[in-house]
């Protein structure tokens, strides 16, 4: 039996992708860019700038914005708003920039490892070095948007408790800016900082809502926009909202429990056929030469082919339960 190693040569290699664009990116921006840090990057950079609060304003504003900005640019469009949701800290040159130095590294690596024509090898490195940046980008936003759902409640009970002890709204944001960790307490200083320098708060947080595309920061935004233009006891009403938020993250997490079994199951039918087709070609790669050539041969793989994404949309569909 004649083992093909190939394949995994190819998975190896894209594995090493995302491994290396993690490793680029902590080593350029260090821990100032950890979800899991105690203080927020926000503080950080006040600390580094010796408490020039416009400098990192403009700062954090150049990064949250830059991304959109730029989605005029050939292929980036595709990347923009999952970069923008996960707040990438590199501008969108480096991101191209760094696309092209993994289909290098990628390009070396089928090289070295496979014996397959150079127009394929090519081919296969351009897309692991735009696919390696997007599945990293992708994991990034999905984290990230997943941590802000969970500290909002426990951000809009701190402003309730803020407000009934007399604070304004504008301080409430900056206690919230300071005792809530990241993602969303660098996002709740920006909005502080904003309010200091004269914005509308409800238009910032609006803004902050639509960029991030979360429907419990819309509300929080129109309850703040409302009690402005209206009055009323505002620590009611977030104490309220907070509740509504606590409750819907709390249905969230039981709908995914009572699907994972769903989802899983759904995945292994998607995944099993294609990997069932590697480890074919891994272990026996003459497996189809004797059909291979045959006229229904092509068809046949396009059939499947399209029976296999159907059933990706199928079963993504039972399981996506709105709520």
């Amino acid at each position: 039996m004649v083992l093909s190693i190939e394949p995994l040569i190819y998975g190896v290699i894209f594995i090493a992708v995302l491994l290396l664009v993690e490793g680029i990116y902590l080593t350029v921006f260090g821990k100032s860019i950890s979800l899991n840090s105690k203080v927020n990057r926000r503080f950080e950079l006040l600390e580094k700038g010796t408490g020039d609060r416009e400098a990192v304003l403009n700062q954090l504003r150049k990064e949250m914005g830059q991304h959109l900005q730029s989605r005029q640019i050939p292929l980036y469009s595709i990347l923009a708003e999952k970069a923008q949701k996960a707040n990438i800290a590199f501008s969108p040159p480096q991101l191209i920039m760094l696309m092209g130095f993994l289909g290098m590294v990628a390009f070396v690596g089928l090289s070295i490892g496979t014996a397959t024509s150079v127009p394929i090898r090519v081919a296969v490195s351009v897309a692991m070095g735009i696919g390696g940046v997007f599945v990293w980008i992708q994991g990034k936003a999905k984290k990230r948007l997943a941590m802000i759902e969970e500290q909002l409640p426990d951000a809009v009970e701190l402003m309730v408790r803020s407000l009934r002890v007399g604070h304004p709204f504008s301080n409430a944001l900056t206690i919230v800016a300071k005792e809530v960790p990241d993602p969303l307490g660098t996002e709740m200083g920006v909005i502080a900082d904003e309010s200091a320098y004269g914005r509308d708060v409800g238009e910032a947080l609006k803004d902050m809502a639509e960029r991030l595309d979360m429907q419990d920061l819309r509300f929080l935004a129109v309850a703040v926009a409302i009690q402005q233009q209206s009055g009323g006891n505002l620590a009611e009403v977030l104490e309220g909202l907070s509740k509504v938020i606590r409750s819907r993250f709390k249905l969230f997490r039981r709908v995914k429990a009572i699907t994972a079994e769903a989802k899983w199951s759904g995945n292994f039918l998607s995944a099993f056929p294609v990997g069932a087709l590697i480890l074919i070609s891994v272990t026996k790669p003459t497996y189809f030469d004797t059909v291979k050539d045959t006229a229904v041969f092509i068809p046949a793989c396009l059939i499947v082919a399209g029976f296999l994404i159907a059933n990706l949309f199928v079963m993504r569909s039972l399981v996506n339960i709105k709520v």
